[in-house]
């Protein structure tokens, strides 16, 4: 199989699966129009997000990495009309895109972007003292994952569903002498969630119009504090 096999057969699928959405088609297009890096999830991709949201239940979501909102989109539309989303972004250009397209979509009262080092915001939404989130997406730098995952661990409870996205790093991440920083982030949060007894987790290959790459999914299953 090639690379342009499996696009061809994530754009069929999609193509079924994925009816056209005008509002995720804008926010793409801002997100471009704007120099965001085209690193978003794809369309199927941000349906698994919402699934998964909706099947679990969710009704406070924390996204550490917003950049143009795609994803914040896809999981906010899967709240209920109290629920409630926080994401964290780094860069103030992609959160004030990220906010318009927020406002585009009629999801402003339901999701609140921090600006700043999501290594700064998360112990401040600790102090906080806000409500355990029922569901964790992380997709933000990859060098630092180890660290967001321990975090989202303390702002869990048991039942939480974590989910880490670019996992694979197009198969590096079975090179131990690799180079990479962000393969070696992966490898040292593959490590860390292999040890932790208060999560059950599996890790999910995926090919298509992102290449090759992959997820974790884990469940919180002990109390985390």
């Amino acid at each position: 199989m090639t690379v342009d096999q499996w696009t061809a057969v994530d754009r069929y699928l999609t193509s079924l699966l994925v009816p056209p959405d005008t509002v995720l088609e804008a926010t793409l297009a801002a997100s471009a129009d704007a120099g965001l890096p085209s690193i978003n999830v794809a369309p199927n991709q941000g349906k698994l997000l919402n699934l998964l949201a909706l099947v679990s239940g969710a009704r406070t979501i924390l996204e550490i990495g917003t950049l143009g909102a795609y994803s914040t989109i896809w999981l906010a539309r899967a709240l209920p009309s109290s629920g409630r989303l926080v994401s964290l972004e780094a860069d103030p250009r992609h959160a004030a895109v990220a906010r318009e397209n927020i406002a585009r979509a009629g999801l402003s009262d339901a999701v609140e972007i921090l600006v700043g080092p999501a290594a700064e915001s998360l112990p401040k939404l600790r102090d906080q003292r806000r409500a355990p989130f029922d569901f964790v997406f992380i997709d933000a730098d990859k060098p630092s994952t180890a660290e967001y995952f321990a975090w989202s661990l303390e702002m869990s409870h048991v039942g939480t569903l974590i989910v880490v996205d670019n996992v694979v790093r197009q198969g590096q991440v079975v090179e131990s002498a690799s180079s990479d920083r962000n393969v070696q982030g992966m490898r040292r949060f593959l490590d860390q969630l292999a040890n932790e007894p208060r999560v059950s987790a599996t890790a999910i290959q995926t090919v298509g119009v992102k290449g090759h790459d992959g997820f974790v999914l884990a469940v919180v299953i002990a109390e985390t504090q």
